[in-house]
């Protein structure tokens, strides 16, 4: 089992990027030539532009069908998740580890990621068009609920610099960055959509580069503004310890939750790999557009980098696993027959 584990290497691409940002900052510094923030800007919408033009609808109709799968899966994703950091907010406010606890509420709040939720849960052969649904529509959802989940908290941190922080003004440049791409891809889906597939691997590259560009230069302004001189290597390794118990806490709790609801395999599964994970796209995304003109978005995007790497390393190892078990028993099954 040990031989077959791989760094996902868009993790190592990350480790790239802050490692360039802390050794060559001129592209993404506030004087630089290049004007980065209109460059992501234009990036995330054409991010949300392609995903609209890339959903498929057949998976939505088929996935409208499973309702109580799907209220489950949001609930963990949008309430089950934060209330679990909520609760130990009366732990960490007015203190020095508040922004800490900040970035792991941002990381809570956060939609479920869609490429890899699906391909593991095609690897262990859980509900696909499930899973297409929810991963799909947890974007969408998100972009309403992970804004209201941190405006109470984050506006404390903002009260003493310059940032004007108005619901209305983020409102705004999510809705012309995100729900306006969005809608237009879904509008030219039916003329535009087979091109979109067709070239989905490019489109993926794309995403993946406009995500590291954002990665960039947010440590470039958090290294610029000395952020992490407060966080300690002590801070670190807790912060790496939190992000895999509050996994694993998940994990469990999901799979708990479909037997009590007597999901069958293929909804179990679908449950729990789309119920525990967190979007790095919708992450970096939204961060930049909450936060992107704070040097807030280094420290807020930590606990996330690592859940991402942790998820990926690990539901891949369980799902590669559940899938030959499942073939296995179709295999006993059809030998019984």
């Amino acid at each position: 089992m040990l031989k077959k584990l791989k760094v996902d290497s868009f993790v190592i691409a990350i480790v790239i990027s802050i490692v360039i940002a802390y050794f060559f900052p001129q592209l993404g510094a506030k004087d630089s030539p290049v004007p980065m923030h209109l460059v992501s800007s234009i990036g995330i919408s054409l991010i949300f532009f392609f995903y609209g033009l890339s959903l498929s609808t057949e998976a939505i109709k088929n996935g409208l069908k499973n309702w109580r799968l799907h209220v489950v899966v949001q609930s963990s994703t949008f309430v089950i998740f934060p209330l679990i950091i909520l609760a130990f907010y009366p732990f960490f406010k007015d203190t020095s580890n508040e922004i800490l606890w900040l970035a792991f509420l941002f990381m809570a709040a956060l939609p479920s990621t869609v490429s890899s939720s699906v391909v593991m849960v095609s690897m262990a052969k859980g509900n696909l068009p499930a899973a297409i649904f929810n991963a799909s529509i947890s974007g969408i959802i998100g972009i309403v609920l992970t804004p209201l989940w941190m405006m109470p908290f984050v506006k404390p941190f903002l009260e003493n610099t310059d940032i004007a922080f108005d619901f209305s003004t983020i409102y705004m440049q999510l809705v012309t960055e995100i729900v306006v791409p969005l809608t237009l891809g879904l509008l030219l889906r039916r003329y535009l959509g087979k091109l979109a597939r067709k070239y989905k691997a490019q489109l993926d590259l794309f995403d993946k580069f406009i995500i590291l560009l954002i990665i960039y230069k947010s440590f470039v302004q958090s290294f610029e503004d000395n952020v992490f001189t407060s966080v300690s290597i002590k801070q670190m390794t807790v912060m790496f310890i939190l992000v895999l118990v509050l996994f694993y806490f998940m994990y469990n709790l999901t799979g708990w939750i479909g037997k009590i609801l007597k999901f069958n395999h293929a909804d179990r599964i679908t449950n729990q790999f789309c119920g525990t994970k967190k979007s790095l796209v919708h992450g970096t995304v939204f961060s930049e557009a909450l936060f992107g003109k704070t040097s807030l978005i280094g420290i807020l995007l930590l606990p996330l980098m690592l859940y991402h790497a942790i998820q990926i390393l690990i539901v891949s190892i369980y799902a590669t696993r559940i899938g030959k078990e499942q073939t296995e028993r179709e295999k006993l099954a059809g030998r019984e027959l």
